[in-house]
C-alpha cells in the first residue's frame, strides 16, 4: 500500500459531515418542537401551558409550569377519542378541536395530524381569535417536525 495522494484528504477531513446520533437529532426534535409551543404562548395572549402528546396519550413534549404534563397527555387522549365519537354520533363532520371553558380558564385539545395531540391551557383572558388565527400555523409547523421523525 502506498502512501495518501496529496489530492485525497483522509475520510475523515472529508466535506461530508457525520449523521446526526438518534440523541443528538431526538434532542433536536425535542428543542424544536418545545421552541414551537413557546412560540404560541408568545403570539397569544392568555396561552399558559401547552403539552404535545401522542394520540394514545405518551408525552411528547411541554411548555409547562403547573400542570403535570403526563397526566394532562393521557386525559387529551380520552378526551380526543370520545369527542370523535360524540362528532361521529351527531354526525356534524369530523373533529377539529375540544374546547372546555371553565372558571378560570380554558383546556384545548387539538389534533395534530394522525398521530399527536396539542393541550392548550389558557387563563380567563385567553384571545380566542388570536387562538383560532395562530394555532394553524403552529399545527401545521408542528406536524411537519413530527413527519421529519418519521423520514428516518
Amino acid at each position: 500500500m502506498g502512501p495518501l495522494s496529496p489530492l485525497s484528504p483522509p475520510s475523515s477531513l472529508s466535506d461530508n459531515p457525520e449523521p446526526q446520533s438518534p440523541q443528538a437529532s431526538q434532542a433536536s426534535q425535542s428543542s424544536q418542537l418545545t421552541d414551537l409551543l413557546v412560540s404560541l404562548r408568545d403570539r397569544v395572549m392568555g396561552v399558559s401551558e401547552s403539552v404535545l402528546s401522542t394520540v394514545d396519550g405518551l408525552l411528547v413534549v411541554a411548555d409547562a409550569e403547573t400542570v403535570h404534563p403526563e397526566s394532562v397527555a393521557a386525559l387529551a387522549a380520552a378526551t380526543l377519542g370520545v369527542s370523535r365519537r360524540i362528532a361521529d354520533q351527531a354526525k356534524v363532520g369530523a373533529l377539529r378541536e375540544v374546547v372546555a371553558r371553565c372558571g378560570n380558564g380554558h383546556v384545548i385539545v387539538l389534533a395534530v395530524g394522525e398521530r399527536a395531540l396539542l393541550t392548550v391551557v389558557g387563563d380567563d383572558g385567553l384571545d380566542m381569535a388570536a387562538f383560532q388565527r395562530e394555532s394553524p400555523a403552529t399545527v401545521e409547523e408542528l406536524t411537519k417536525v413530527l413527519a421529519a421523525d418519521v423520514a428516518y
